[in-house]
């Protein structure tokens, strides 16, 4: 029974180190440059036969090739290829379950109605290889949000090469997930009853102001026994976290707005927002930022434009709108790696590509407050980048070649490529003979 058990702990032990993700990069010891790559920096800028130069993780020079100045370290030639700023995923669950199936995977929602206090970060595993398998397509940075509940908890920024959450994280709860009540309560759809008015809307959110007041009420006293829901809104109260409201509906957006209005709350961004189109004015001019879903996906309502998923970027940001891109939805986590196109499809409806592109790099850097670190190719900011053969909002040609987070020269790896490399030669071997 020993001997048995003996083997089977070893068995588990190889299989484990077999399926386990790549390996972290160590801290960058050598400077970079890489040059002749078409530059896309972020912002809406474009260098054609760029110069990037980094050392320490952090970018030295942003320029022109053209330029005859010594370079600094290894030198990638990349002419012919695109570089960009890391993608960043926002409120994404990324890290908090890996098999839908089996719910001992699972932990991105927690038992409750009022949760600030639960942090998605220390929940957060390193090691999944849903993670891993974002890094191929340029996602290198994330939004890990929480799910579930009134108030679901909160979020964190994280790189996705590390060995744990603290050397993952980016910006440590960085805001509270706050979902809004519906005005209307979907029937039975399988008993055949229709949607009718939510009656308990107006008392749902006078539950929320309750709670806010007495966190309010609570914080300068910090009484004995501490309250840790009440603690923990703080930030949010003071300014330094942000509210993320995930609200869809016309009505709804216009009163969880004039709620953080009411109540203080200084930077409320809106997740999902369906409908947020018919509200820009409010929008613009209280200064909110919008998350919207992801662009492959049906409209919302019988009576909407078979395209507004498609365009709903370009129709908030005509209007002045910050907009990023968040991964809420059907196997969210797994789709998290198509990132970059759904910014391309945008772009194929409409919307300038630079400025799809900034849907997932500079804005929603600006969104969740770590712009003055990553989200463009600029000097002093992280050298969170990589090089792709051809577009990278472009699913047949998004193949990268090169990837640095913070500087660090990270595997492309996955087992997904790995499957791929082994049927490939199969098949390659198949057509030799």
């Amino acid at each position: 029974m020993k001997k048995q058990l003996i083997y089977s702990m070893l068995f588990f032990m190889i299989m484990g180190n077999s399926f386990a993700q790549q390996t972290p990069a160590s801290k960058q010891t050598k400077a970079y440059s890489i040059e002749g790559a078409t530059a896309h920096l972020g912002d809406g800028t474009v260098i054609e036969n760029s110069l990037i130069m980094f050392s320490q993780g952090t970018i030295q020079f942003v320029g022109s090739a053209n330029l005859k100045i010594g370079r600094m370290g290894t030198v990638i030639n990349a002419t012919g290829k695109h570089m960009y700023p890391g993608f960043i995923a926002a409120n994404s669950t990324l890290g908090l379950g890996e098999i839908d199936a089996v719910k001992a995977s699972l932990d991105h929602d927690e038992i409750g109605t009022m949760l600030p206090h639960i942090r998605s970060l220390i929940a957060y595993n390193a090691e999944s290889k849903v993670v891993e398998s974002m890094r191929p397509n340029g996602v290198l940075m994330g939004q890990i949000t929480p799910r579930g509940g009134m108030i679901s908890g909160t979020s964190s920024v994280v790189q996705f090469d590390a060995w744990n959450w603290e050397d993952a994280v980016i910006k440590m709860d960085d805001g509270i997930h706050l979902n809004w009540p519906n005005t209307i309560s979907p029937g039975r759809w399988w008993l055949g009853e229709s949607a009718k008015p939510n009656k308990k809307y107006a008392a749902t959110i006078h539950t929320i102001t309750d709670y806010i007041t007495s966190a309010k009420n609570y914080l300068p006293g910090k009484t004995n026994p501490k309250n840790l829901e009440l603690e923990s809104m703080q930030g949010l109260l003071e300014g330094s976290k942000k509210l993320f409201i995930h609200v869809n509906g016309e009505k709804e957006i216009i009163d969880a707005i004039h709620f953080c209005i009411q109540n203080g709350i200084k930077e409320p961004v809106i997740v999902g927002g369906d409908n947020a189109y018919k509200v820009t004015d409010l929008l613009v001019k209280n200064k909110v930022a919008v998350i919207i879903k992801r662009a492959h996906r049906i409209p919302g309502n019988d009576d909407d434009d078979y395209d507004l998923s498609y365009k709903t970027a370009k129709s908030l940001i005509d209007k002045g709108v910050l907009v990023g891109i968040g991964m809420d939805g059907q196997m969210e986590r797994m789709n998290t790696r198509n990132l970059p196109f759904y910014a391309g499809t945008y772009a194929a409806h409409g919307l300038d590509k630079e400025e799809a592109l900034k849907l997932i790099t500079s804005n929603t850097a600006k969104i969740l407050g770590i712009d003055n670190q990553v989200g463009t190719l600029a000097v002093g900011k992280a050298a969170t980048l990589f090089i792709s053969i051809g577009d990278a909002l472009d699913m047949r040609t998004n193949q990268l070649t090169d990837a640095f987070i913070q500087g660090r020269k990270i595997s492309l790896e996955s087992h997904q490529t790995k499957l791929w490399k082994r049927y490939s030669n199969k098949y390659q071997d198949q057509k030799k003979n």
